[in-house]
């Protein structure tokens, strides 16, 4: 969407803004729940029978349930990078999640949703799983100050994991420290680390030492330990206006459910551990209540991914749970399994309560929302991918806000353009994780479809079929389950999708934009050099 006319519809937005903040006296407050890889089957709102989300399915009730809501990647570091800046995480030709040595992928000059929130005269924090990098230069040195991080990104506090539960340094830290970090006992890359050893927990020998900072972590309580930072923060800013950015670890792996939540599903530790989650929103809620802040309080609850298909997500399948309900594709893939997830706002007095609509929606549409309630426009070059969902909150829960949307795998092979009910994949499979058997960490793609007994006229036997087009094309509208590939019918779409997506691509790539200004100023350059010299000789 061009500047000009997300300025526009800024404008046209604010006087809605406007009104409904003159009603209320205050700013309301907004607490953004970024659960991980929470399936689109994962809540008993959405079909879910052998797990229970009460508290989640309560928000809904109060709420409006978005069923046509994406995440801004498959994948979870480019999802956070989207959601925190408004922005395609292609742009700046982020595919991978970022680990251990990884130093911030968010550059210093980009304007972020809490730079906003402040701007607004928000208190801002983050709690939970950061995974967005830390610092300058790699490998990241973590017996030093960690900057920059989240503080440099907008956020006045933060708690939380500083990469990922499944993977090094298992540590809590607190603002720019490592909590119980002892100088005298420093991280050392390479060395075992004194921390539990729990199926799909990684790489617990690639930083060791630090003894004391790791024996705070407790895998098992992980949860309790953000969701009791979260409330106290909440409690400590009640009379404030605050922005609160809650990604937990829950879903992720490894699975570490309290003790008081294991055993409590039908399907195993996965359902356990999205037991534990609903819990912590349940908490948020009661809190915001007994603050008396709930009616002046926006709650967005969503997720950064679709549904992974690990050996927890495989033992849950074979309990009956469908884990990115019919959808096809998992995390990490451009299949709607992928990045198709749950998406909640309850915000009283404002959004009416029990509505569901099909609007396509982007979690980076979060930036423009949040800024057009706040009345803070946007200046070029900020949030460029973000359209706020206003009109569908305030006005008709039906309007259409967005018709396009790119889908960002893994894979920039199968980056796929979304029209309406459209979706164009210029490649074959879902260009997710490359596991091929049932077992493996990242069991995926063609064996996975078949394996769950799923359909696609493109594969058979957990194969793609060699007789299968190289490209695809889904009307979603007629087929979501994406059971038929259609691309050979309908030629002159895939024509138009394909052509859309490379001037995209073309368009607003970061590195494809900076590669074209050096051209042009090299060209200038060398024109100017001929000419001086053509002056010279005349001069002569």
């Amino acid at each position: 969407m061009s500047f000009v006319l997300k300025k526009s519809l800024f404008t046209a937005t604010s006087l809605v803004a406007g009104s409904l903040l003159a009603a209320s006296a205050k700013k309301p407050n907004i607490v953004l729940i970024y659960a991980d890889d929470l399936g689109y089957g994962d809540l008993s709102c959405q079909g879910a029978t052998k797990l229970q989300t009460p508290n989640i399915d309560k928000l809904a009730t109060d709420g409006l349930r978005f069923t046509d809501a994406h995440s801004p990647s498959a994948v979870c570091t480019p999802s956070r990078y989207g959601l925190l800046t408004g922005r395609y995480p292609f742009r700046r030709n982020i595919v991978t999640p970022v680990f251990l040595k990884s130093k911030l992928i968010i550059k210093d000059d980009r304007v972020t949703i809490a730079d906003m929130a402040k701007k607004a005269g928000y208190s801002t924090a983050c709690v939970g799983k950061w995974h967005l990098g830390f610092g300058n230069t790699e490998p990241t040195d973590w017996n030093k100050t960690l900057k920059p991080g989240p503080l440099e990104c907008g956020f006045d506090y933060f708690f939380g994991v500083p990469v990922v539960n499944s993977h090094p340094p298992f540590v809590y830290m607190e603002n720019r420290s490592i909590v119980d970090y002892d100088p005298s006992d420093p991280f050392v890359y390479g060395k075992q680390a004194k921390t539990k050893e729990i199926p799909a927990k990684k790489n617990t020998n690639h930083i060791g030492g630090a003894d004391a900072a790791h024996a705070a972590y407790d895998d098992y309580k992980v949860g309790t330990m953000l969701k009791n930072k979260a409330l106290a923060w909440i409690r400590k800013e009640k009379n404030n206006p605050f922005f609160l950015y809650f990604p937990t670890t829950n879903i992720h792996h490894p699975f570490t459910p309290a003790k008081q939540f294991q055993g409590t599903s039908q399907c195993g530790r996965y359902g356990d551990f999205v037991h534990e989650l609903d819990w912590i929103v349940g908490e948020v809620v009661k809190t915001l209540e007994e603050e008396g802040l709930a009616d002046n309080t926006m709650i967005v609850f969503t997720s950064d991914n679709g549904g992974m298909f690990n050996p927890g997500g495989q033992d849950a399948w074979k309990d009956g749970h469908k884990l990115n309900g019919e959808l096809l594709g998992s995390k990490f893939g451009v299949w709607e399994g992928g990045h198709r997830v749950p998406f909640i706002i309850k915000w009283p007095g404002v959004v009416k309560a029990g509505q569901v609509t099909n609007s396509l929606v982007s979690a980076m549409d979060l930036f423009s929302t949040f800024t057009t309630i706040w009345n803070e426009p946007l200046k070029e070059g900020v949030a460029e991918d973000s359209i706020s969902l206003l009109p569908i909150l305030t006005e008709n829960k039906d309007a259409v806000t967005r018709n396009e949307l790119i889908y960002c795998p893994f894979k920039t092979t199968h980056l796929a353009m979304r029209r309406g009910d459209w979706v164009y994949i210029p490649a074959q499979d879902e260009g997710g994780f490359g596991g091929r058997k049932l077992g493996e960490q990242g069991f995926s793609g063609a064996p996975a479809v078949s394996f769950m007994g799923k359909k696609n006229s493109d594969i058979s036997n957990g194969k793609v079929k060699s007789s299968a087009p190289r490209t695809q094309l889904y009307n979603l509208k007629k087929d979501l389950k994406q059971e038929q590939n259609v691309v050979n019918d309908h030629p002159e779409v895939a024509k138009e999708l394909q052509a859309e997506l490379n001037r995209r691509i073309v368009r607003d790539s970061d590195a494809l934009k900076t590669s074209s200004k050096s051209r042009t100023k090299d060209s200038k350059k060398k024109s100017g050099a001929g000419k001086k010299n053509k002056n010279k000789k005349k001069k002569k």
